[in-house]
Order: structure tokens, then sequence, then C-alpha cells
């Protein structure tokens, strides 16, 4: 599990590594404010760095989560990093997630994970500030079956969206289905529930990376439960993201 998951972190990674590597100016605005391209490398380098070692030495992860303050995350996309860096640190996380003994879970910000998890939390973000580099670039990715790791990280996180929202956990169960890039039909919870999400994988994706308002998204909800996940839906661990504004219509568009 962990090794599959591992050479679909590599391959994510290798995306966005090819449409940043012929760059000359990393300082291209993207959709996340205030963060331009070399923001968006840098945390992801940062993040990197700081999971390997969560899994390398939990005590000095411990300490770094004591200490750290509420803009940690915003300072570590702050730290200069090259492309070689960030390369090194992919590497870094790999051989640490690789060496953790079996059983054993790796701390984080959130609830404590296995490896196989991590590194899946680790393609999820990759994806998620990838798409904000190809927004930045007017680059249309070609969806994978790599999504389905980001759209199971979302739908386990359901009862931690609801936490983080200060709302109660939910007890009714939801059924999930996602058609992915390639019509198949990826599934979760019991097929009999009342509560259900129905929609592409993509925009089941951005919706839970809040990369896309969900006015912009073919999500759909049935059910109190699943009416109430959808605007808070979060993939990522931390506090809840303000997510992006609605589309705003080209006033060109439907005009002769």
């Amino acid at each position: 599990m962990i090794d599959e998951v591992l050479a679909d972190l590599k391959a994510e990674s290798q995306v966005l590594d090819d449409l940043v590597a012929p760059l000359e100016d990393w300082s291209i605005a993207t959709p996340a404010p205030g963060w331009t391209i070399a923001h968006q490398i840098s945390h992801l380098r940062w993040t990197d760095r700081i999971a390997a070692l969560a899994a390398t030495d939990p005590e000095a992860f411990a300490e770094a989560l004591r200490t750290a303050t509420p803009d940690l995350v915003d300072k570590g996309a702050e730290e200069p990093v090259t492309l070689e860096e960030w390369r090194a640190g992919r590497d870094e996380l790999e051989r640490a997630l690789l060496a953790v003994p079996a059983g054993v879970k790796v701390p984080w910000f959130g609830p404590p994970m296995s490896p196989a998890s991590m590194a899946t939390a680790r393609l999820m973000e990759t994806w998620a500030h990838g798409q904000d580099v190809a927004d930045a670039l007017g680059v249309t990715r070609e969806p994978t079956h790599r999504l389905k790791h980001v759209a199971h990280i979302a739908v386990r996180a359901m009862g931690y969206a609801f936490l983080v929202n200060g709302l109660p956990a939910p007890t009714a169960p939801v059924r999930v289905e996602l058609v992915g890039p390639a019509g198949e039909l990826w599934t979760w919870g019991p097929e009999d529930a009342s509560d259900r999400i129905t929609g592409p994988a993509l925009d089941f994706c951005l919706l839970a990376t809040q990369r896309r308002h969900r006015d912009d998204l073919d999500v759909k909800a049935e059910g109190e439960v699943a009416s109430a996940w959808l605007p808070i839906a979060q993939a990522f661990a931390g506090p809840p993201g303000p997510g992006r504004e609605k589309a705003v219509p080209d006033p060109e568009e439907g005009s002769a």
C-alpha cells in the first residue's frame, strides 16, 4: 500500500515539477491571496520537511508543534527555496515514511496517521497547490486516477471537518459516489444511506481542497448531513480555510 501511494505521490509531484522547472520567475501570483508560485513550492518543501521530522523524530515534532505560532504555515511559505531543495525534500520524505515501523502512526497537526495516510495527505496537498500553480499559468491539468487519493482523504476527514467548524460530529452515514476521469465509479459509505454526495471526482476534489467555489462545481448533496458537509468539506488538517470566491462570468459569454 505505502509503495503504491508513494509512487503516485512521486508522479503527482513530477506534474508540478514539470510546470515550475522551466520558469525563470516564480514571483507570479497564484489564486491563493498573497501567495506566488514561490510561496506554493516553499510551502510544499516546508511541509515535506516537517512531515519527515514527524516520521523520524516524533519528540522533536511534538516540540515544534508546542512552540508553533498561528502564522506557522505562512512563515513556512516565506522561506526561500530552490527547485533542487524541493526535490531533495521529496526524496527525504519518501525515505522517512518507508522507514516507519509497521503499525506505527506518524503524529501530525490533526490526528496521527499511518505512513500510507501521510503519503496520501502529501499527495492531496501537492495536487491542491499544483492546482494553484496551474491556474496561475493558465494551464489545464489532465485528471488522473490519483484523484481517488484526494477524494479518499476528504471522505475520511468528514467528521474532522465538522469538528473544526465547531459542529457536532454527524451520526448518519453518507454515501459518496464520484465519477473518475476514465468514467469509473468510485464509492464510499453504505449503498443504502439516505445521505448522498454525487458528482465528478475532479469537482469533489476541487471543492474539498477549497480550490473552487461550490457554485462553480457539479457536486450534489442529498440529505441533512450531506448538505451540511459540502459547504465545510476540507481534505486538509488545521482550521477551516476561507475557500475561493465564486467565479465571475465573462461578460462576453453568450453575447452575439
